[in-house]
């Protein structure tokens, strides 16, 4: 990727063309940061949710971001992380790559030079994904990702994940 930035903020507040949301497999809302987006966005995104009958894990889907001040939502489901001997680095990476082609695949309709896509930590939370394995897997992938007109927002919700992902971009 051309530019990754790592940032530390509440991923609902950013004025970007898309955020992603660590969603899990209904995509109805739940807990941490999909919750969050569920209630800042509005009853309008559950309603637009229930016509994408879920998603499975690795895989993403994109809506509207209605109350939202970004433009779209794309919803991945990570993996529950059971011992890592379970696929999930490859479902891991494939929440980013997915993401990242449905982010181009916008860029491309609109006819927009760049544009801006900001993830959580996907899975690191409930989920239970070691903070760091996480956080190598996403910044290996996003590197060997070829899309030069999308730039990334690593949106950190708390110092901890924001120290272990600024340690790895340095």
């Amino acid at each position: 990727m051309k530019n990754i930035e790592i940032i530390n903020c509440d991923i609902t507040t950013l004025n970007v063309d898309i955020i992603v949301n660590a969603a899990n497999k209904t995509l109805l809302g739940g807990g941490g940061v999909d919750g969050q987006i569920h209630r800042k966005a509005g009853r309008e995104l559950l309603e637009e949710c229930k016509k994408l009958n879920g998603c499975n894990t690795g895989e993403a889907k994109m809506t509207n971001a209605y109350k939202l001040p970004c433009k779209k939502i794309i919803h991945t489901v990570g993996p529950v992380y059971r011992d890592g001997l379970h696929n999930e680095k490859e479902l891991l990476t494939n929440c980013y790559i997915n993401s990242i082609k449905l982010a181009e695949e916008y860029r491309k309709e609109n006819n927009l030079e760049e544009i801006t896509i900001a993830f959580p930590c996907i899975s690191t939370g409930i989920y239970g994904y070691p903070k760091k394995d996480a956080a190598n897997t996403v910044i290996d992938t996003l590197n060997s990702l070829n899309y030069p007109n999308i730039n990334v927002i690593i949106a950190c919700y708390g110092n901890s994940d924001y120290e272990i992902y600024n340690s790895l971009i340095k």
